[in-house]
């Protein structure tokens, strides 16, 4: 039995996007990615988006402004193009396309970092000492959960992926209607701005299914590896660990704000 089989027969993962006709189409020839390449691809998306950050934390103003919401559209419009979007009971309304990552990933990372700038930026001002907090946090979250994943402790099974997967799209289904919600009102659901236990019971909720979606990424790099992925797998599996990072970061810069204002 070839590795590929033993991977099927034994259904090691339940990861959407691997068992989507996209990634099955993405494994049939070509030159074949590596483990050491995504690393790699992954170092260079990091290093675009710390690059963007400082730029947009160093050089505040209504440019900057105007340019990290650009960064949020062009961000999200790539993100989507790339990751497509999933709908219970309807399927991929837009399904995913592995093989835009190579041209869509930079641009995720330079937009995403313009929005992380200015965020912080602002973060600092109101709480001195809080980003370099969730920088820490983020990067003790990612390794202990590589940890996991690589020791067993955390497996993604079928019914661990279904879980994961449900809440990430109910929580980004909220935070589109809590956008639609904003634009009419002007405020955003009392909820996400509750400082109160309430507040911060849903901000520790979505910091730990943030966290929990990096075993999806470390499972879609590492099986992209070993079903023979062609070389473009590299940015998507980079692509979607360095999305999964910089919710997270964003998540747990939002909880220790919380925390700091009671």
């Amino acid at each position: 039995m070839s590795k590929h089989q033993a991977l099927d027969t034994f259904g090691r993962s339940g990861n959407p996007i691997i068992r989507s006709s996209a990634f099955q189409e993405a494994s049939s020839s070509g030159e074949r990615m590596t483990l050491e390449g995504a690393v790699n691809k992954t170092g260079i998306l990091l290093f675009l988006t710390v690059l963007a950050s400082a730029i947009s934390w160093n050089f505040q103003g209504p440019l900057i402004s105007f340019i990290a919401m650009i960064g949020i559209f062009t961000g999200s419009i790539a993100a989507i193009a790339t990751f497509g979007f999933p709908m219970f009971f309807i399927g991929w309304i837009v399904k995913p396309r592995p093989y835009r990552a190579p041209k869509t990933a930079p641009i995720y990372a330079i937009g995403m970092g313009f929005m992380i700038g200015m965020i912080s930026q602002q973060a600092e001002a109101m709480f001195p000492g809080i980003v370099i907090q969730a920088v820490s946090l983020t990067f003790f979250v990612a390794a202990s959960l590589l940890f996991a994943y690589k020791t067993g402790i955390i497996r993604p099974t079928q019914n661990f992926v279904l879980m994961v997967f449900a809440a990430t799209l109910g929580i980004f289904l909220t935070y589109f209607f809590n956008f639609i919600f904003s634009l009419f009102t002007g405020s955003s659901f009392a909820i996400f701005t509750d400082t109160g236990w309430m507040g911060i019971g849903l901000s520790l909720f979505i910091v730990a299914i943030a966290a929990l979606n990096l075993v999806l990424d470390f499972d879609i790099i590492e099986q992209s590896e070993e079903q023979g992925a062609p070389k473009y797998m590299e940015w998507f599996g980079a692509m979607a660990l360095v999305a999964t990072l910089i919710w997270l970061y964003i998540e747990i810069l939002r909880l220790l704000m919380k925390l700091r204002s009671r």
